[in-house]
């Protein structure tokens, strides 16, 4: 197959979220010429023999169908669900396990995983690293998520917050008689609004953080003082901070709230735009180095003490569509720029 075709075929293997069996099967009998090791509908796929070791990283899922047709090739795009994020870069890692590059520099080793489009709690990635132990050895990892034809460094990370103001129920007739927990907050609101951006500069490389209200719950009728008014804080933060120190500044900006809650963070992913490899493939795809404002796998990675990047075909801004498609030449592009680097 070409790697076109083999998109192809993966993007007509039925693969959401919880539902990668099939596909995981499939890629298994595709490389059952090589040594492998399943974990639940997870696959890593090569072996150490004493070379540093690369791992090429990419989930198997998608998000739910929108009524997708099957892949079609139409004016040098392929479409279908998945095609983007992240089949695209699927197909590319399992055409660069099957060359023979076993005189390169490299023991190159495929990480193919499931449910990473589901619950962060869920991602099949965690599984395998805590099962795999000796994938921590590795030299670099590339994460083959679209990109937009650059090689994203890091990433930010993330904590969501919930953010309560409390008040004091009322008639809404007689409104002194309590306390309106939505007005109450509107002072944060207007500052939460109005904030701009904060850049970090490392390496080079601009990471914004940003924290953004994305959720709102309040109220109980038409005519009751709300007296309570929940708000869901998302603040993205970048790799000059640890968790620790993130959760911090956003307390300390939620200081008018009357009770904050942390619901769930994430690292960021560590920035090495100077690492040997990075240099390798900047010169051979011609790519310039670019921040991951998102939080990748690149940051599960880095806890594990495995630096990487995202480099893979297609673009950003596809993904999720329903109308999704990746550019072949991007495809063919990735391809070459990484074997090129892997067989050198």
């Amino acid at each position: 197959m070409t790697p076109t075709e083999t998109l192809a075929w993966l993007v007509d293997i039925p693969s959401e979220t919880g539902d990668e069996r099939a596909i995981c099967d499939a890629v298994s009998d595709r490389l059952a010429h090589l040594p492998s090791r399943r974990i639940n509908h997870s696959l890593v796929v090569g072996e150490r023999t004493g070379k540093p070791m690369v791992l090429l990283v990419g989930h198997l899922d998608t998000v739910p169908s929108q009524g997708q047709s099957p892949a079609r090739v139409e004016a040098g795009r392929l479409y279908g669900l998945g095609a983007a994020d992240m089949k695209g870069g699927v197909a590319v890692m399992i055409h660069l396990l099957e060359d023979d590059l076993a005189e390169g520099p490299y023991d190159m080793v495929g990480v193919f995983y499931e449910a990473e489009e589901g619950a962060a709690i869920d991602n099949g990635l965690e599984p395998v690293l805590r099962s795999e132990a000796w994938l921590s050895d590795a030299e670099f990892a590339v994460v083959l998520e679209p990109c937009d034809g650059e090689i994203q460094v890091g990433c930010n990370g993330v904590v969501n917050a919930r953010v309560t103001f409390s008040g004091k129920s009322a008639h809404s007739a007689r409104p002194w008689w309590g306390e309106n927990a939505v007005s109450k907050a509107g002072e944060w609101l207007a500052r939460m609004h109005t904030r701009p951006p904060d850049p970090h500069v490392i390496d080079g490389l601009e990471y914004r953080e940003v924290m953004s209200v994305t959720r709102a719950i309040g109220g109980i009728a038409n005519n009751i003082i709300p007296p309570e008014f929940t708000l869901n804080l998302n603040y993205r933060f970048s790799p000059r901070r640890t968790v620790e120190e993130a959760v911090q500044c956003l307390l300390d900006v939620c200081d008018d709230a009357d009770e904050v809650s942390i619901v769930d963070s994430a690292p960021a992913g560590p920035v090495r735009a100077d690492h040997p490899f990075v240099t390798a493939l900047a010169a051979a795809s011609g790519a310039r180095l670019a921040p991951k404002q998102g939080w990748t796998d690149v940051a599960r990675l880095g806890v594990y003490g495995i630096p990487g990047v995202n480099y893979g075909p297609g673009s950003a801004q596809q993904a999720h569509q329903a109308v999704e498609w990746v550019d072949l030449r991007d495809l063919e592009a990735t391809y070459d720029a990484l074997r090129a680097v892997l067989s050198r």
